[in-house]
């Protein structure tokens, strides 16, 4: 396993977080074979219309700051996150971010795992 690309450190996952965020952030802080842990860090950020995530793997993902709308594919209603927020989804569940908060940084953990 790797984490971050270096040895173990100590790390918090609400710093390094750049003023201005022009495209979305994606950091593996942990990886395997069969486990991709990612923080994430949106600042009004969403997925362009039309288009899905469908992952081979599923993902659990927590909201840790900020709010978020995520999507999925034929649900009823959006998922509205906020801190502490969490949700499971299985491998090829299509979704998306439908909006993040564009006044503060949302900082997401997502932890991909079997499939």
């Amino acid at each position: 396993m790797t984490l971050n690309g270096s040895s173990p450190q100590m790390l918090n996952l609400f710093t390094d977080i750049p003023a201005t965020i022009p495209e979305e952030i994606v950091q593996t802080l942990l990886a395997d074979s069969n486990l991709r842990i990612e923080r994430i860090v949106s600042l009004g950020h969403s997925s362009p219309d039309g288009f899905w995530f469908d992952q081979d793997k599923h993902e659990w993902v927590v909201l840790l700051k900020g709010a978020a709308r995520l999507r999925l594919e034929n649900a009823d209603e959006p998922i509205e996150m906020s801190p502490g927020s969490f949700v499971n989804i299985p491998a090829h569940q299509r979704h998306r971010v439908e909006w993040t908060d564009s006044t503060q940084p949302t900082i997401w953990l997502a932890i991909h795992y079997g499939g």
